[in-house]
């Protein structure tokens, strides 16, 4: 008869290691790339030409909306910098909307979730 004793507990505390890095770091790499996907077909789809909305689009990490295993990125416009975002997103009762925000994610969602997982694979 032959007896095996192992000690797990290096193996446990690398596995604990390797889940938190998961959590944190590889989860957000790829939320963050999704994000860029989406803040640069916003930019692209900004239909006013004169530049303040186009450069008021920001994207960033939501501490509040954010924890372990979950990262999430806001992708909008400055409404200090751009007041009129909204009158052109959602329009007036006097000016039709042309919206950029939504129809940008609409289109990229499927290249954005390319993004997250090929960034989460490299950054494994």
């Amino acid at each position: 008869m032959m007896q095996v004793d192992l000690q797990l507990g290096g193996i446990e505390a690398s596995l604990e290691k390797f889940s938190e890095k998961i959590k944190t770091t590889v989860i957000r790499a790829g939320s963050q790339a999704a994000a860029q996907v989406f803040y640069n077909e916003a930019k692209n789809r900004v239909p006013v030409k004169s530049g303040t909305l186009k450069n008021s689009i920001y994207q960033v990490f939501s501490e509040d909306n954010s924890d372990k295993g979950k990262a999430t990125y806001h992708v909008s416009w400055n409404r200090s910098k751009a007041p009129h975002g909204h009158l052109i997103e959602f329009g007036t009762s006097r000016a039709p909307a042309h919206p950029f925000l939504k129809p940008a994610y609409e289109a990229m969602k499927g290249q954005a979730y390319t993004a997250a997982i090929q960034k989460m694979k490299e950054s494994l």
